[in-house]
């Protein structure tokens, strides 16, 4: 028994302050066995920060993170929140205004890269800053961007250069958005490595933030990943996450449909054309995921038949690990432009004029909504 043990391990990490444990490794707190020899003993994602200035992604639920956002309001703080913009109304913040008052917010948009080229990015720009205001949240700025590409983090320095003035800047957004990647560039950009890592515990979460130290004194607080159950990227094995999280431009798949007839998505989700006039459809998903088009009268039998073979994934033994499907409806009114969006999988848009009346299939507690088309 060394020394360290004989005077009794520390319990909590020195870096941030957060439970150590040494069993699950994508958990807060985590730490090899052999850490606890280091001096001081901190977790292995302050280790990283400190001498990699790799972030790791750290998730709370989302009662634990609305309790470490209570208080913000209260500061002089500069929000900076990252969103998906693949699953753009599942990884938003609901009630994030709430809370940081009138404090400023950039809302960096990240995986633009996933659309088409030929996308119009003022119209894009146009269209998340009406859907932000719609959802409750004000803007400060909107920055389009693309961490696995590097695009818009420039952009994305400038705003947070020119609206920081002398706060605290804080990171919010969910998890799988790309905020270790923004971080990083935070870190590389503003902060001086040499600098111990500090920490600040919010009142009410037994996880702390973790605060890197700028150069005039002040902070980028990074704060954990928030899990928003309603999201794929939530619900489905760790081996299915890449054929719903694109990694490459998405291909739009266009489908002339008859009414009564119905698209499989693989065998995570499914698109019933109930009712109306014979129009098409375009499908903004992952190219990993095949889609099969059926008869809406056979779909039933199909996916009890063929559910993780033909339909998936999920493979055959994890069908039944994902909730039960549960049917929604909606009936798209005439003249409108529309997306049916799906929540972490993607989204199907209208594009006839005259009408419809459609129903997805999904596990039980997936987002689904209708929404004004982003492209």
């Amino acid at each position: 028994m060394n020394e360290q043990t004989e005077r009794q391990r520390p319990i909590s990490c020195s870096g941030c302050g957060v439970k150590l444990q040494t069993v699950h490794r994508d958990q807060p707190g985590y730490m090899p066995e052999a850490a606890y020899d280091r001096d001081p003993v901190i977790c292995q994602r302050c280790f990283r920060i400190k001498n990699y200035n790799e972030v790791s992604s750290v998730s709370v639920d989302q009662d634990e993170f609305l309790r470490l956002l209570s208080g913000i309001g209260e500061k002089n703080a500069l929000v900076v929140h990252i969103v998906d913009l693949f699953d753009f109304e599942g990884s938003l913040i609901s009630g994030l205004q709430r809370f940081v008052g009138s404090n400023p917010v950039i809302l960096a948009v990240n995986k633009c890269d996933l659309l088409p080229k030929v996308t119009n990015w003022n119209k894009l720009r146009n269209w998340v800053q009406q859907r932000s205001k719609e959802l409750g949240l004000r803007t400060a700025e909107i920055v389009l961007c693309s961490a696995k590409r590097g695009q818009g983090f420039d952009r994305l320095l400038d705003s947070v250069s020119s609206l920081r003035g002398q706060r605290d800047v804080y990171v919010v957004g969910a998890t799988n958005v790309g905020k270790s990647t923004l971080i990083n560039r935070l870190i590389s950009d503003y902060s001086d490595l040499e600098q111990e890592l500090t920490t600040s515990r919010y009142p009410g979460t037994t996880l702390d933030s973790v605060k890197i130290p700028l150069d005039d004194g002040h902070f980028i607080i990074d704060t954990p990943g928030i899990v928003y159950p309603w999201r794929y990227s939530e619900l489905v094995e760790r081996q299915d996450l890449d054929a719903v999280m694109p990694a490459k431009p998405l291909k739009p798949a266009v489908y002339q449909l008859n009414a009564g007839q119905t698209l499989f998505f693989g065998g995570l989700g499914r698109f019933d054309f109930v009712q109306g006039e014979h129009q098409s459809f375009t499908c903004f998903i992952s190219g990993s995921l095949k889609i099969h088009r059926t008869k809406l009268e056979r779909a039933d039998d199909l996916y009890r038949d063929h559910r993780g073979e033909m339909l998936s994934p999920p493979a055959s033994g994890d069908v039944d690990k994902l909730p039960a499907w549960q049917r929604h409806e909606f009936r798209i009114a005439r003249g409108s432009r529309s997306d049916v969006f799906i929540s972490g999988l993607g989204w199907v848009k209208m594009n006839g004029t005259e009408g419809a009346v459609v129903a997805v299939h999904v596990p039980r507690g997936v987002k689904v909504l209708v929404r004004p088309s982003l492209i």
